[in-house]
């Protein structure tokens, strides 16, 4: 409910070419005790004393020099576009058709002239309600909008920094460091963006791909520990964490987890057709998969693990080139080699001299 006093404390703007008019309008209000009222007799200065002024009532004469009030409203309408008008036509016309154009144009009632002190009064306070409420359904409104944008930009967080701490869960079980999901993020983000993915899709990439190895959780310890060589029943069992990632991940309404079961399930599969577990070829493998086993195998090659020395970026160069098109995309190792400068800065970011904590932000990262 609006008060008196906010009504009274409203901002008025008169627009009339007739002083006489204005100063009886101003002497109804100023008795009435509206505190804040401003007039102008050049209807072109509406539009800057509107920007200016932010009005809860605009009084606005009909027939004026230079332009008309119809004229003032329509130019009204382009800067307020969608918003609640609060105009009150003043006018001495009773015709229909003034009447109807003038509601088109945007007016919320009218006043006529010569004023009657009441009628003024009434149809101010009336109008001034309807706006000061339609401003604070509004506040409402954005406020509203802002809290749930938080609440969501909160939920989203939590969510993800879950993911990340599931995805290390996993690396460090395989005896890796935090630092190969971290490294591996950043490379897939940067194919990602050479390859044309949006801003949204780059982002999802992003925080999914940490969740490629996620089914290494499922795999027995005697098997993902076992220091030597595996053999022909135990690499079939390993080879089945790609199958357990993308259950882990599926079904979900998230984008970022279905992108993570899609990169879970095809990160191993090759670009001739040999790869793991569904034998995808080429294009048939999806995107991201492809996009992480270029960033996977690059990271695993060239970093120092329990069971090898880091090999020298030469030689990790050679390989990769060597298996374009039998195991990566040829259109991502061309755009690696491309990247290299950027990649090689990634790696000197993110080394393993320390295990990081993943930062949510850095999806920005050289963007």
């Amino acid at each position: 409910m609006i008060s008196q006093q906010q009504c009274q404390n409203a901002t008025i703007l008169i627009v009339d070419d007739q002083m006489t008019n204005i100063l009886l309008l101003e002497s109804i209000l100023q008795s009435a005790g509206y505190a804040h009222i401003h007039s102008t007799q050049d209807p072109t200065q509406v539009v800057s004393l509107v920007k200016e002024l932010n009005p809860d009532l605009i009084c606005l004469d009909i027939r004026m020099p230079q332009i008309n009030g119809f004229q003032v409203m329509g130019q009204l309408k382009i800067i307020q576009k969608d918003m609640f008008l609060p105009i009150l036509v003043l006018t001495s016309e009773d015709d229909r058709e003034t009447r109807l154009r003038a509601l088109e144009s945007g007016a919320k009632d009218f006043l006529h002239k010569p004023f009657d002190k009441i009628e003024v009064l009434m149809r101010i306070r009336n109008l001034l309600e309807a706006s000061l409420l339609n401003r604070t359904i509004t506040q409402q409104k954005d406020t509203l909008e802002e809290t749930v944008q938080e609440r969501t930009q909160q939920l989203k967080e939590t969510q993800l920094e879950i993911v990340h701490r599931l995805a290390q869960a996993a690396e460090h079980r395989d005896n890796e460091t935090g630092s190969h999901i971290v490294r591996m993020s950043h490379y897939a983000l940067i194919l990602g963006r050479a390859c044309g993915m949006n801003e949204e899709e780059c982002d999802n990439l992003f925080h999914a791909t940490p969740m490629h190895d996620v089914g290494k959780l499922g795999i027995p310890d005697k098997i993902l520990l076992k220091p030597g060589k595996l053999d022909a029943d135990e690499w079939e069992i390993m080879k089945q964490h790609t199958v357990i990632g993308g259950q882990l991940l599926s079904n979900s309404q998230s984008p970022v987890l279905q992108m993570g079961e899609t990169i879970a399930l095809t990160h191993h599969e090759r670009w001739d057709g040999s790869g793991y577990p569904n034998r995808l070829a080429g294009e048939d493998i999806p995107l991201v998969g492809r996009i992480c086993a270029v960033a996977d195998v690059f990271d695993a090659l060239s970093s120092k693990r329990c069971y090898k020395e880091p090999w020298p970026l030469e030689k990790v160069l050679q390989e990769l080139r060597a298996l374009s098109g039998v195991q990566f995309d040829p259109r991502l190792i061309e755009m690696f080699d491309e990247l290299l400068p950027v990649v090689l800065d990634i790696q000197r970011t993110h080394s393993d001299v320390d295990i990081p904590q993943f930062n949510l932000t850095e999806a920005s990262y050289l963007a």
